[in-house]
Protein backbone atom coordinates (compact mmCIF):
# COMPACT_ATOMS: atom_id res chain seq x y z
CA UNK A 1 0.00 0.00 0.00
CA UNK A 2 2.78 2.44 0.84
CA UNK A 3 4.32 1.68 -2.39
CA UNK A 4 1.68 2.24 -4.64
CA UNK A 5 0.29 5.71 -2.31
CA UNK A 6 4.04 6.40 -2.97
CA UNK A 7 4.78 5.85 -6.82
CA UNK A 8 1.32 8.29 -7.08
CA UNK A 9 2.46 11.26 -5.33
CA UNK A 10 5.80 10.85 -7.14
CA UNK A 11 3.77 11.23 -10.01
CA UNK A 12 1.57 14.19 -9.50
CA UNK A 13 4.77 16.00 -8.12
CA UNK A 14 6.18 15.30 -11.20
CA UNK A 15 4.13 16.60 -13.32
CA UNK A 16 3.62 19.72 -11.02
CA UNK A 17 7.41 20.39 -11.44
CA UNK A 18 7.30 19.80 -14.57
CA UNK A 19 4.29 22.39 -15.62
CA UNK A 20 6.05 24.64 -13.60
CA UNK A 21 9.17 24.52 -15.82
CA UNK A 22 7.10 24.61 -18.76
CA UNK A 23 5.46 27.66 -17.78
CA UNK A 24 8.78 29.48 -17.42
CA UNK A 25 9.40 28.93 -20.23
CA UNK A 26 6.72 29.92 -22.33
CA UNK A 27 6.71 33.25 -20.95
CA UNK A 28 9.87 34.47 -22.10
CA UNK A 29 9.93 32.37 -25.92
CA UNK A 30 6.14 34.18 -26.32
CA UNK A 31 7.22 37.49 -26.15
CA UNK A 32 7.42 39.24 -29.44
CA UNK A 33 10.85 41.54 -30.20
CA UNK A 34 10.18 45.15 -28.44
CA UNK A 35 12.18 48.22 -29.17
CA UNK A 36 15.24 48.97 -27.47
CA UNK A 37 16.03 52.64 -28.80
CA UNK A 38 15.65 55.02 -31.30
CA UNK A 39 17.30 57.38 -33.76
CA UNK A 40 17.08 60.52 -32.81
CA UNK A 41 16.23 59.44 -29.52
CA UNK A 42 12.54 59.87 -27.99
CA UNK A 43 11.32 63.33 -26.83
CA UNK A 44 15.27 64.67 -28.31
CA UNK A 45 15.99 68.32 -30.02
CA UNK A 46 18.33 68.24 -32.87
CA UNK A 47 19.57 70.75 -34.81
CA UNK A 48 17.96 70.31 -37.93
CA UNK A 49 16.27 66.99 -39.51
CA UNK A 50 17.82 64.20 -39.53
CA UNK A 51 18.65 62.84 -43.18
CA UNK A 52 17.22 59.25 -41.78
CA UNK A 53 15.46 57.82 -39.12
CA UNK A 54 16.19 54.47 -37.17
CA UNK A 55 14.65 51.95 -34.44
CA UNK A 56 16.80 49.56 -33.12
CA UNK A 57 15.13 46.29 -31.60
CA UNK A 58 16.17 42.96 -29.33
CA UNK A 59 16.09 41.02 -32.05
CA UNK A 60 16.87 40.71 -35.99
CA UNK A 61 13.02 41.57 -37.38
CA UNK A 62 11.92 40.02 -40.69
CA UNK A 63 11.80 41.69 -44.09
CA UNK A 64 8.23 41.75 -44.39
CA UNK A 65 6.49 44.80 -45.62
CA UNK A 66 8.49 47.35 -42.82
CA UNK A 67 7.31 50.68 -42.79
CA UNK A 68 8.36 53.60 -41.53
CA UNK A 69 6.20 57.37 -41.45
CA UNK A 70 7.81 60.62 -40.45
CA UNK A 71 5.81 63.59 -40.40
CA UNK A 72 5.75 67.14 -39.13
CA UNK A 73 3.51 69.35 -37.61
CA UNK A 74 1.78 70.21 -40.69
CA UNK A 75 1.24 66.26 -41.51
CA UNK A 76 3.93 66.47 -44.61
CA UNK A 77 5.24 63.24 -44.86
CA UNK A 78 9.27 63.45 -45.18
CA UNK A 79 10.14 59.80 -45.68
CA UNK A 80 11.77 58.66 -48.88
CA UNK A 81 12.49 55.84 -50.51
CA UNK A 82 12.29 52.20 -49.31
CA UNK A 83 13.00 51.09 -45.67
CA UNK A 84 16.23 49.15 -44.87
CA UNK A 85 16.85 46.48 -42.62
CA UNK A 86 20.35 45.66 -41.30
CA UNK A 87 20.12 43.17 -38.42
CA UNK A 88 18.45 44.49 -35.75
CA UNK A 89 18.43 48.16 -37.34
CA UNK A 90 15.47 49.52 -39.49
CA UNK A 91 15.98 52.80 -40.65
CA UNK A 92 14.31 55.33 -43.62
CA UNK A 93 15.86 58.58 -45.17
CA UNK A 94 14.15 61.86 -45.31
CA UNK A 95 13.73 64.32 -48.06
CA UNK A 96 16.12 67.23 -47.73
CA UNK A 97 14.74 70.42 -47.15
CA UNK A 98 12.41 69.69 -43.82
CA UNK A 99 11.19 72.47 -41.80
CA UNK A 100 11.48 73.31 -38.09
CA UNK A 101 9.24 71.66 -35.46
CA UNK A 102 8.06 68.80 -34.40
CA UNK A 103 8.47 65.52 -36.17
CA UNK A 104 6.13 62.33 -35.90
CA UNK A 105 7.79 58.56 -36.34
CA UNK A 106 5.56 55.61 -37.01
CA UNK A 107 6.84 52.55 -37.41
CA UNK A 108 5.68 49.08 -38.75
CA UNK A 109 7.69 45.79 -38.48
CA UNK A 110 7.55 42.00 -38.47
CA UNK A 111 8.92 40.37 -35.25
CA UNK A 112 11.00 37.56 -35.33
CA UNK A 113 8.22 35.61 -34.24
CA UNK A 114 6.34 36.53 -37.65
CA UNK A 115 3.83 38.71 -35.56
CA UNK A 116 3.46 42.44 -36.33
CA UNK A 117 4.74 44.46 -33.60
CA UNK A 118 4.62 48.63 -33.91
CA UNK A 119 5.14 52.01 -32.61
CA UNK A 120 5.46 55.79 -32.46
CA UNK A 121 8.58 58.34 -31.10
CA UNK A 122 9.25 61.72 -31.85
CA UNK A 123 12.09 64.50 -31.90
CA UNK A 124 12.16 68.21 -32.82
CA UNK A 125 14.36 69.98 -35.31
CA UNK A 126 15.60 73.44 -33.95
CA UNK A 127 15.92 74.51 -37.67
CA UNK A 128 15.14 73.94 -40.96
CA UNK A 129 17.36 71.69 -42.95
CA UNK A 130 19.30 73.96 -46.09
CA UNK A 131 16.81 74.19 -48.30
CA UNK A 132 13.92 74.27 -46.11
CA UNK A 133 11.72 76.41 -44.84
CA UNK A 134 11.24 78.01 -41.62
CA UNK A 135 8.59 76.35 -38.92
CA UNK A 136 6.05 79.13 -39.21
CA UNK A 137 6.10 79.13 -43.22
CA UNK A 138 6.95 75.82 -44.21
CA UNK A 139 6.71 76.96 -48.25
CA UNK A 140 9.50 74.40 -48.88
CA UNK A 141 7.56 71.47 -47.78
CA UNK A 142 4.49 72.82 -49.76
CA UNK A 143 6.38 73.30 -52.90
CA UNK A 144 7.96 69.47 -52.51
CA UNK A 145 5.58 67.06 -53.65
CA UNK A 146 4.91 64.62 -50.61
CA UNK A 147 6.16 61.46 -50.41
CA UNK A 148 4.68 58.17 -49.04
CA UNK A 149 7.00 56.36 -47.06
CA UNK A 150 7.52 52.51 -48.90
CA UNK A 151 6.20 49.55 -47.67
CA UNK A 152 8.55 47.52 -49.63
CA UNK A 153 10.68 45.44 -47.30
CA UNK A 154 14.66 46.42 -48.70
CA UNK A 155 17.32 44.64 -46.93
CA UNK A 156 19.71 47.08 -47.66
CA UNK A 157 23.70 47.22 -47.04
CA UNK A 158 23.63 51.23 -46.01
CA UNK A 159 24.75 51.58 -42.75
CA UNK A 160 21.95 53.03 -40.39
CA UNK A 161 21.79 56.21 -38.21
CA UNK A 162 23.28 55.77 -35.00
CA UNK A 163 20.97 54.73 -32.13
CA UNK A 164 21.29 56.76 -29.23
CA UNK A 165 19.13 55.48 -25.95
CA UNK A 166 15.60 56.99 -25.82
CA UNK A 167 15.02 59.49 -22.95
CA UNK A 168 11.34 57.42 -22.87
CA UNK A 169 11.20 54.24 -24.13
CA UNK A 170 9.69 53.67 -27.60
CA UNK A 171 6.20 52.85 -27.64
CA UNK A 172 5.50 49.48 -29.52
CA UNK A 173 2.19 47.69 -29.39
CA UNK A 174 1.82 44.25 -28.51
CA UNK A 175 -1.02 41.53 -28.90
CA UNK A 176 -2.11 39.92 -25.68
CA UNK A 177 -0.58 36.58 -25.37
CA UNK A 178 -3.43 34.22 -25.16
CA UNK A 179 -1.94 31.09 -26.04
CA UNK A 180 0.06 31.60 -22.52
CA UNK A 181 -3.56 31.80 -21.03
CA UNK A 182 -4.71 28.73 -23.10
CA UNK A 183 -1.81 26.08 -22.45
CA UNK A 184 -2.15 27.98 -18.38
CA UNK A 185 -5.58 26.49 -18.29
CA UNK A 186 -4.58 23.35 -20.11
CA UNK A 187 -2.12 22.70 -17.62
CA UNK A 188 -4.05 23.46 -14.78
CA UNK A 189 -6.70 21.31 -15.88
CA UNK A 190 -4.27 18.15 -16.26
CA UNK A 191 -2.72 18.85 -12.64
CA UNK A 192 -6.36 18.67 -11.71
CA UNK A 193 -7.96 15.54 -13.58
CA UNK A 194 -3.97 13.60 -12.02
CA UNK A 195 -5.06 14.98 -8.64
CA UNK A 196 -8.22 13.42 -8.70
CA UNK A 197 -7.35 10.21 -10.02
CA UNK A 198 -4.85 9.71 -7.78
CA UNK A 199 -7.26 10.58 -4.67
CA UNK A 200 -9.54 8.07 -5.94
CA UNK A 201 -7.33 5.18 -6.24
CA UNK A 202 -5.99 6.06 -3.20
CA UNK A 203 -9.06 5.45 -1.48
CA UNK A 204 -10.41 2.15 -3.73
CA UNK A 205 -6.64 0.85 -1.74
CA UNK A 206 -7.93 1.73 1.72
CA UNK A 207 -11.05 0.35 1.22
CA UNK A 208 -9.89 -3.00 -0.23
CA UNK A 209 -7.28 -3.00 3.21
CA UNK A 210 -10.56 -2.01 5.50
CA UNK A 211 -12.17 -4.87 3.83
CA UNK A 212 -9.33 -7.25 3.81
Amino acid sequence: MRSIRRQFLSLVLGVLVSAAAVLGLAGPAAAHDAAESTSPAQGAAVATPPAEVSVTFNNNPLGIGPSISVKDAAGTEWADGAVEIVDNVVSQKLRAGGPAGEYVVAWRVVSSDSHPIEGTFSFTATAASPGGAASDTPSGAASASPTAASTVPGMGSAQPGTTAEPAEPAGSGEPFQWSIVIFAVVAVGLLVALAVLARRRLSGNDREDTEG
